[in-house]
């Protein structure tokens, strides 16, 4: 994309509502996701800038899991769902992208600033 998105505040990003997707969007290139990713200070890009992804590691398990069915209605509401993971019990790690373009978007970047909201710190 040409006109690529200029960086937004993670409260900017927290006010919109995911948009429907189905590929119509183009994805951002590198310059513009690292420039992104940069407001959301627990997330870092993964490959090779076409996801990013956070790490959490919990008191136990159960509070892993209420994270991850917290993140879970989040993500109905918003219509913009992530690749969630509980591995050791008690490590969650999200990453999110949107699949019909195969990269980064808008959506994934309000998704997880709003994932923030409502999660534990880093």
């Amino acid at each position: 994309m040409s006109d690529q998105p200029a960086q937004q505040s993670t409260s900017d990003l927290v006010a919109k509502r995911c948009k429907p997707c189905e590929g119509e969007v183009s994805r951002y290139a590198i310059s513009a996701a690292e420039s992104q990713v940069a407001a959301l200070v627990n997330w870092r890009l993964t490959h090779e800038g076409t996801r990013i992804r956070r790490d959490w590691e919990l008191p136990d398990f159960r509070s892993a899991v209420k994270l991850i069915n917290n993140v879970a209605a989040l993500a109905e509401r918003e219509q913009h769902h992530p690749d969630l993971h509980l591995t050791g019990y008690r490590r969650v790690w999200i990453e999110i992208f949107t699949h019909a373009i195969g990269g980064l978007s808008e959506n994934d970047f309000i998704l997880a600033a709003k994932i923030d909201a409502i999660t534990p710190g880093p």
